[in-house]
């Protein structure tokens, strides 16, 4: 229960934060959106981190790199959904983004890549990325 709450959680912040960065974008551009963003973002995760100490101050080491660049690919995810959003608006928008992550998700579990464990898609699984993308498509009618 504590994973689908925090799920929600995220969910509703991706929502307010493209339409947050869609709104600021508009008055000083959208590379300075993500920019504001990424700092803000950095500043709130930071003192978060100091607060709760629940990490391992010497963990960075273990990590590989290419996970390190993890955090760049929010200033695409920020530029993609401000330029998306002023273009469709935020609910085809988000409702794309959302299809675009179980996509890869998909390919990423039935891969294994990033060290997941593989995962067997059925045609259940199927249907309902099916079922979304004609959602979306109707939402856009």
């Amino acid at each position: 229960m504590k994973g689908i709450i925090f799920a929600f959680i995220g969910g509703a912040c991706i929502t307010l934060q493209g339409v947050a960065n869609a709104r600021i974008s508009q008055d000083i551009g959208t590379w300075q959106a993500a920019t504001i963003t990424q700092f803000t973002g950095f500043l709130m995760a930071l003192v978060i981190a100091l607060i709760v100490r629940d990490g391992k101050k010497h963990g960075f080491r273990k990590v590989k790199p290419l996970y390190l660049i993890g955090g760049g690919f929010a200033a695409f995810v920020i530029f993609s959904e401000v330029t998306a959003i002023q273009s469709i608006g935020v609910t085809l928008t988000i409702s794309a983004l959302l299809i675009a992550q179980l996509c890869l998700t998909f390919v990423i579990d039935i891969k294994g890549w990033f060290g997941v464990a593989k995962q067997k898609m059925k045609l259940p699984q199927f249907i309902g990325i099916g079922m979304m993308i004609l959602g979306v498509v109707v939402l856009k009618f």
